[in-house]
């Protein structure tokens, strides 16, 4: 087990096996969120915050399509399973102690959103002697800064005046996805010799 991806091959790319796992969860998140703020988007843009969910829209889609294409694909017999406790960690869970469901609903998109963007960096799992020029590798990267850019918006929401009363249920929410998504990024990544330092 490593603390890093690797061993790297000759030309100094992460192997297949650990492209594979890692890129097949990011693609899960990432899509998960993409689907959500779909949904959760209006036909028609009535307020400035709408704008936002329509930018980070188009930006988990970008980085699913980016992890599609620069990932070394190869079959894993665990990916269905992982993929199924995935999949059913990313469905809505509106606080109950919000009674405004809109308001709750964009909470809890939120917090999932906080949780992929701030507890997932997979560029620091790369080697230093990884190849600059590798796509996976730059995926990689180009995800970690663009999470970097999204977190802004779900921290400005999530401190916004609407969820002032709720503090207590914000908290508790982003502390509640926070721990799901470090715990399946964690299982997902050991499974190929990866152990994700918190």
């Amino acid at each position: 087990m490593s603390a890093f991806f690797g061993p790297l091959d000759s030309e100094g790319r992460v192997p297949p096996r650990q492209q594979t796992r890692a890129a097949a969860f990011l693609t899960s998140a990432h899509g998960a969120l993409a689907r959500q703020f779909a949904f959760a988007l209006p036909p028609k843009l009535e307020s400035a915050w709408q704008t936002e969910l329509n930018a980070q829209f188009y930006h988990e889609a970008e980085i699913v399509s980016l992890l599609l294409r620069a990932t070394s694909w190869v079959p894993d017999v665990a990916l269905g399973y992982m993929a199924m406790s995935w999949e059913t960690a990313w469905f809505p869970r509106p606080p109950e102690e919000i009674p405004d469901r809109p308001l709750a609903l964009a909470l809890d998109l939120a917090t999932l959103a906080h949780a992929v963007h701030a507890g997932i960096r997979p560029a620091a799992l790369l080697p230093l002697e990884a190849n600059a020029s590798d796509p996976f590798m730059m995926a990689l990267r180009r995800i970690e800064f663009e999470s970097g850019r999204l977190l802004q918006a779900q921290i400005l929401f999530l401190k916004g005046s609407a969820l002032v009363p709720f503090r207590a249920a914000v908290n508790a929410a982003l502390e509640k996805r926070h721990a799901e998504v470090r715990k399946l990024w964690s299982e997902a990544l050991e499974g190929v010799g990866v152990i994700v330092r918190e």
